[in-house]
């Protein structure tokens, strides 16, 4: 199989945008068939696949594309913030699919730059297993790479089985620690079969919250690398776990499991 090139659009002035990329409005609709001339199963054709951020380019890969332009650098790190450049949206009037999440304040913009040939797929970003497994398996049938994406979910699978035994018999004492999780951190708790007592986010901790869940008396604050507010749990001797969602630029989505339940054992170990 060919090696996946990732390519980051590069910057250029929004000011340029008109005379950089005819913006072609109502043409691309979210599309969740893989029919007609876009589809992979056309002979020989392989899925050219824009992603906003490294998320949505880990999904891609791991569902079998393997030509994937990702827009937002991984040098943002919170990518919501980012604004596309005329160049960004360029590369998206290329693609055969183009991948995005709800919560990025400029889908807007890349729903309008899409040209007629792109299809718009938004993705359920959730690192939770049983909800990426499915999300994989959606995009392979898309992109016309089913078989890959169910090799990939049976290595999610395989990895995940292996990480939960390995950070259970980690567990302090031999028992579910109890955690408190940021709002999109939860699966690493369910990676580590820890008992969730508490939730947060994404807005800071209020006094009232912080009552609350200190009062429950969690070991650790599972907190999310890309929204952190600061030390949650202040004075309550819960130790906080930083939990990173985004692949890096390899776009390894098993890595993010293999790095969670790293920074999970070494706080349960103590150290």
């Amino acid at each position: 199989m060919a090696r996946t090139r990732v390519r980051t659009a590069r910057i250029t002035s929004l000011l340029a945008l008109s005379a950089v990329l005819p913006l072609v409005t109502g043409c691309g609709g979210e599309d969740t068939s893989s029919s007609g001339p876009n589809g992979a199963e056309a002979a020989g054709h392989k899925p050219v696949v824009v992603a906003t951020t490294t998320w949505e380019g880990a999904f891609a890969k791991a569902a079998g594309a393997e030509d994937v332009t990702v827009i937002v650098p991984q040098s943002v790190h919170h990518a919501p913030d980012y604004d596309p450049k005329p160049s960004d949206l360029a590369a998206v009037a290329k693609a055969d699919f183009v991948l995005y999440a709800p919560f990025e304040p400029y889908a807007a913009k890349i729903k309008e730059a899409a040209g007629s040939k792109a299809k718009l797929v938004e993705v359920n970003l959730d690192n939770d297993p049983a909800k990426a497994g499915a999300e994989v398996t959606r995009l392979g049938a898309l992109f016309g790479t089913k078989d890959a994406a169910d090799r990939w979910k049976k290595g999610l699978d395989a990895e995940v089985t292996k990480l939960n035994g390995e950070l259970k018999s980690a567990w302090p004492g031999g028992k579910s620690p109890a955690v408190v999780s940021q709002v999109f951190t939860g699966w690493a708790a369910g990676l580590a079969g820890a008992t969730t007592v508490g939730t947060y986010g994404p807005e800071p901790v209020t006094p009232a919250q912080l009552a609350s869940l200190s009062a429950k008396k969690p070991a650790y604050v599972l907190d999310n690398a890309h929204m952190s507010t600061g030390e949650v749990l202040p004075d309550s001797g819960a130790k906080q776990v930083k939990i990173v969602n985004y692949p890096g630029e390899d776009l390894d989505l098993l890595a993010v499991y293999r790095n969670a339940a790293a920074e999970l054992r070494k706080a349960m170990s103590g150290a």
